[in-house]
């Protein structure tokens, strides 16, 4: 069962929203990768599964998320998908296995994992200045591109002030608004920085639209198309997509997702949106299958070098950056603190309709959750995040 909520974790975050709502349990599992013996499947699908699925359950009985989906992996390299809840609150349809979610912020490991190869190839250096690529952008009460690096971006360490809060204010008034990248921009800049560069760290979706600026400005080519080339398409990522720009609905089979302003209000759904607030800081669609694969690979070491991974899991301190405690931030990549000791990798993400969370481990282990609304109480982003825990205790 998920542990206890801790008194003094950290408030809930101010980019998360939505309500509760309690729906029916379902489970699936489907997939294997690999050849595993029957005593390695049994202990590889024992706690994960059957500890997931009730953690799943909890999730949509007691925490009031309308649907709720999860793929796991165990050290014998076998893939589960479980489900929970509903997939359509209307006709009342199941969730649909490893189906299709708005990854949110888990966009920005691909763009960081995009401008790290375009570093290995010596096209970006991540100590250079901001004002290298981008001459007289940054200037003004939100910062500095003299003294902003590539590195500060990608670590949040730049002080750029976000943009979030603002164009979400009313989110059904933008909900089908399509902005420009530089349009963020100016919103944010026009903002006070939140302190000198290197000098703290605060989350910043700023951060992400300029790393995903800069791979346009160095490669010629749409950050998007980069992301496909570099990333989805050689690791097979066949549910892992760019919308095109005004491209609302999702593609494939996949749970609606809802958005309340305030508990115990009644849910819109706002599966069919516009994604481009979140641009290169959290436009992508995935399944949590897709997710998973891609975290994993990434961890081991089949999309970066040694050299640039090292630079990637380089963290510095991210207070506020869990729900279930403080953890450390790389270049586009956090710690995920494990109950049963060690630590695994992760990122996350949120937008209104969907919260995705997960984590893998340098052995292979690994899960990715996602909930079709955004939680109102610490306590149950704390309950998400446990299930991650459940799903990789040892």
């Amino acid at each position: 069962m998920s542990a206890a909520p801790d008194p003094n974790r950290s408030p809930i975050p101010r980019r998360t929203w939505a309500t509760l709502l309690v729906a029916a349990a379902t489970v699936t599992t489907a997939g294997a990768t690999g050849l595993l013996s029957p005593d390695d499947a049994a202990a590889d699908a024992a706690r994960p599964v059957h500890a997931l699925q009730d953690e799943l359950d909890a999730l949509v009985a007691d925490d009031g998320f309308p649907g709720a989906l999860a793929a796991v992996r165990g050290t014998g390299g076998r893939v589960h998908h479980l489900t929970a809840g509903v997939g359509d609150l209307t006709t009342g349809e199941p969730v649909p296995v490893d189906g299709e979610v708005r990854i949110a912020s888990n966009t920005k490991t691909f763009v960081a994992t995009v401008v790290l190869q375009l570093a290995e190839e010596g096209l970006v250096d991540l100590d250079a200045p901001i004002e290298t690529y981008f001459p007289g952008l940054i200037r003004g009460p939100g910062g500095d591109g003299n003294a902003i690096t590539v590195r500060h971006l990608l670590q949040h360490t730049s002080g750029l002030p976000d943009y979030d809060d603002v164009v979400v204010a009313d989110y059904l008034a933008v909900q089908h608004r399509y902005v420009e990248p530089h349009q963020l921009l100016d919103i944010a800049l026009a903002r006070p920085a939140s302190f000198a560069p290197d000098t703290g760290w605060e989350y910043s979706n700023t951060n992400y639209v300029l790393a995903g600026l800069l791979v346009q400005e160095v490669t010629g080519r749409p950050i998007g198309a980069e992301i496909t080339t570099r990333i989805v398409e050689p690791l097979d990522l066949d549910d892992t997509y760019w919308p095109h720009e005004g491209e609302q609905e999702l593609r494939g089979d996949h749970p609606h997702g809802y958005y309340a302003s305030e508990p115990e209000a009644e849910y819109a759904d706002v599966t069919v949106q516009d994604p481009a607030f979140g641009w290169a800081a959290g436009q992508l669609v995935a399944s949590p299958g897709d997710l998973l694969d891609f975290f994993t690979a990434l961890v081991d070491g089949e999309l970066l070098g040694p050299a640039m991974l090292a630079e990637m899991q380089s963290t510095v301190p991210a207070p506020g950056s869990a729900a279930s405690g403080d953890e450390a931030y790389g270049l586009g990549l956090q710690t995920f603190t494990l109950s049963c000791g060690g630590t695994a990798w992760t990122h996350g993400g949120d937008i209104p309709g969907y919260e995705t969370r997960g984590a893998v481990t340098e052995d292979g282990r690994g899960v990715m959750v996602a909930v079709t609304a955004l939680p109102t109480a610490v306590e149950q982003i704390v309950h998400v995040e446990d299930v991650v825990d459940v799903a990789l205790y040892e």
